[in-house]
C-alpha cells in the first residue's frame, strides 16, 4: 500500500498551473523566433544574399507546448541552399565545398534567451 500526508493546501500549486494553462509563457515566443530569424540572416554566407534573406519561421502551438520551426526558402534543384552551405556539396566538376558550420552558432544565443525567458516565466509564476 501507498500513502502519503500532506499539511496546508494547494494553492500555489494551483496558482502555477492556472498560469501555465493561460498560454503567458508563450508571449514572448514571436519575438524570439523572429530573433533567430535576424540571427541566421547575419550568420549566413553572403554570396548574393539570396539565402539570408530567404530565413523565416513557423511557430505551432499545441497543448503539448509550442515548437518554433525557422526555414529558409531558397532551393537548388530541389535541395536547400542552406543545407548545402552548412554541410558542404559536391560541385558540378567533380570537386567538393567544404560545409561551414554557421546555423549553430548564430542560433545558439537564441536558444539561450528562449531558456532563460521560460525559466524566468516559470519560476515567477
Amino acid at each position: 500500500m501507498i500513502s502519503f500526508e500532506s499539511k496546508g493546501d494547494f494553492q500555489k500549486t494551483d496558482k502555477f498551473l492556472e498560469f501555465l494553462s493561460s498560454g503567458h509563457i508563450y508571449r514572448q515566443i514571436e519575438p524570439l523566433a523572429q530573433a533567430g530569424v535576424e540571427a541566421l540572416r547575419s550568420g549566413t554566407p553572403i554570396d548574393t544574399s539570396e539565402s539570408a534573406n530567404s530565413w523565416d519561421y513557423e511557430i505551432k502551438v499545441t497543448k503539448n507546448g509550442v515548437t518554433i520551426k525557422w526555414t529558409n526558402s531558397h532551393m537548388a534543384d530541389g535541395v536547400p541552399v542552406v543545407i548545402l552551405l552548412q554541410h558542404g556539396h559536391g560541385t558540378g566538376t567533380g570537386g567538393y565545398v567544404q560545409g561551414r558550420d554557421f546555423i549553430n552558432p548564430a542560433m545558439r544565443p537564441i536558444f539561450d534567451k528562449i531558456a532563460d525567458k521560460v525559466w524566468k516565466a516559470v519560476t515567477s509564476a
